[in-house]
């Protein structure tokens, strides 16, 4: 079967759309501001935390967000397949992200929680999207081309971010002339109109895909929830797909991680300015393109499974790396690892995933999916934020996060990419 080239593109174009959110609100311009301007010099009077407690309130709102997802995610995506309608959940969880990402223009210095709530919308409405956009993969690629279809997507969303960070750059200058940190606020309003405008040709061109039995419930919340105990309960059967997740689970808290908290390290311990951390990012940028393409490509000739491997120990190179980053040139080299990284992990585990899921079954297991990696994403800012906050050493946090990885790899050695479930036969009409 040819691919629709007019459906390859939407779907990658929303890939473009969708990362102006994590990287100005998630990676670099929100969270320094939340840690320098909205909770600033304020005592929280925490037990072993000092004056800021930026890097630990910063956390409970990713953890949050994340926990949400994965609370969610597999009931919804259940009734996404049952219900057909994959797209106008993409939909609303969508505008949830954008409406949320504006309204942060307005939370001022102290206002702590109120920026918190709103990040937490914003950041569930983000991650809570991709758990339906990712179920479109199976349907408009075809097997042999499926890592270059992923690749594709996120090497697109990262020419997103770099376009992105610059029109966040104008901003960041004009707070650095100014002194006042606030005139970055509009970049959040910028990063939500791109990700609203460039996603609208998805939901115009990429089509449903067709059901596989007639449904003739309605209640499509009670039909989610039945299913995905239905779906707890028959995941014995698929042994390699639970290795997967259990891999993913833990290597992919550690990526979360490094990218939730980036911005932070760089300003915090290595002193970069606004100005600094923005052309940082859009420089590593690049070099995740090369590996969302190089590598995504790549796992189609070698594999997923060992590409997710390479870039696993690239990773621990990452962690290690940052830890003895004493200047802007070692931490460029170690952005520009992490940068190639990123964008292959991500696109190799997507594809990975999509090599187990059952047919019919897309959005139901792409929410379990979700919920491993976002239940995951819980502990690993957790675990940065507490050490961070209580010795004062983000190098010690940043280092821990390698143990995600290492164990990641042992874990995903045990899984046998010969084994797929394609024609499994568990969907219940």
């Amino acid at each position: 079967m040819k691919e629709n080239k007019k459906e390859v593109f939407a779907w990658v174009l929303y890939d473009f759309a969708n990362t102006s959110f994590s990287v100005i609100m998630v990676t670099v311009v929100f969270a320094v501001y939340f840690r320098d301007y909205i909770v600033g010099e304020i005592s929280l009077n925490i037990p072993g935390l000092p004056n800021n407690p930026g890097d630990f309130l910063w956390s409970i709102a990713g953890s949050l967000s994340m926990f949400l997802v994965a609370l969610t995610s597999p009931i919804l995506g259940a009734a996404a397949d049952y219900s057909n309608r994959k797209k106008w959940f993409v939909f609303f969880y969508s505008f949830l992200c954008i409406s949320s990402t504006i309204l942060l223009y307005f939370p001022g210095e102290g206002m702590i929680f109120t920026a918190m709530a709103l990040f937490v919308l914003a950041n569930f409405g983000f991650e809570g999207s991709l758990v339906f956009y990712n179920a479109f993969l199976p349907k408009i690629a075809r097997p042999e081309n499926i890592g270059r279809i992923s690749g594709s997507g996120f090497a697109f969303g990262y020419v997103g971010a770099i376009i992105s960070l610059l029109i966040a750059l104008f901003y960041a200058n004009l707070a650095s002339d100014t002194g006042d940190i606030t005139a970055m606020a509009p970049s959040f309003v910028w990063a939500a109109l791109f990700f609203f405008i460039f996603s609208l040709p998805f939901y115009f061109w990429v089509d449903e895909p067709p059901m596989i039995v007639e449904r003739k419930h309605q209640n499509y919340i009670r039909i989610g929830i039945l299913r995905t105990v239905e779906t707890i309960k028959k995941l014995r059967r698929f042994p390699q797909l639970l290795r997967f997740l259990g891999a993913y689970f833990v290597y992919i808290d550690g990526v979360n991680t490094v990218m939730f908290f980036g911005a932070l390290f760089a300003t915090q311990t290595l002193g970069f300015t606004m100005v600094e951390v923005i052309i940082f990012f859009a420089i590593t940028q690049f070099a995740a393109i090369i590996g969302a393409f190089g590598l995504g490509s790549l796992s189609d000739r070698i594999g997923a499974k060992p590409t997710i491997n390479i870039t696993l120990v690239m990773w621990v190179v990452v962690t290690v790396g940052a830890y003895f980053s004493y200047d802007a040139f070692s931490f460029y080299i170690v952005g520009l690892i992490a940068g190639a990284a990123m964008g292959a992990s991500q696109a190799a585990s997507r594809v990975l995933m999509a090599h187990f899921i059952p047919r019919g079954m897309e959005a139901e297991f792409y929410g379990f999916y979700a919920l491993m990696g976002k239940f995951s994403a819980i502990l690993g800012p957790l675990v940065f934020g507490l050490i961070s906050s209580v010795t004062g050493s983000q190098r010690l946090a940043v280092l821990s996060i390698s143990l995600f990885f290492i164990s990641g790899y042992i874990l995903l050695q045990r899984v046998d990419t010969r084994v797929n479930y394609k024609d499994a036969h568990i969907i219940n009409s």
